[in-house]
């Protein structure tokens, strides 16, 4: 059997209506576009979040750990403050603060002409004196 269509019907028949046997090409098509279009955001969303942590580790920033913590916070509770403080630790350079402190005090140990106290040496334990069994030939 043929499908015919019915006479009253218009032979000009666009191509996104469904056929008689149920197949509908504009929904399957919409259906993919959005299941793409739904994975390309998702993509996007995660690198978004994900620009703190790589500028952080671009850089070497100290606070690294933090800066991964507050991404992946902003990320599970889209708590956007967390990811704005994540970008500005990750971009903002604090000063280092021990190195002129070991310089000062390296200096000052310089001045005052001492030396590091070295650490004690641990004393070796005296060994236990072994001696044989008293049997009774020695008793005698």
């Amino acid at each position: 059997m043929t499908a015919a269509t019915h006479p009253l019907a218009p032979h000009g028949l666009p191509s996104f209506i469904g056929g008689a046997d149920g197949s509908d090409p504009l929904f399957t098509a919409v259906v993919f576009i959005l299941i793409a279009g739904l994975m390309g955001v998702a993509v996007l969303y995660f690198k978004l979040h994900s620009i703190p942590e790589h500028l952080a580790q671009k850089q070497n920033n100290g606070q690294t750990q933090l800066i991964m913590v507050l991404a992946v916070l902003a990320l599970f509770t889209h708590n956007n403050l967390f990811w704005v403080a994540a970008l500005v630790l990750a971009l903002v350079k604090f000063p280092d603060f021990t190195s002129p402190l070991n310089s000062i005090a390296h200096s000052l140990r310089i001045m005052t002409e001492t030396e590091p106290e070295p650490e004690p040496e641990p004393e070796p334990e005296p060994e236990p004196e072994i001696s044989a069994p008293i049997t009774n030939e020695q008793e005698q």
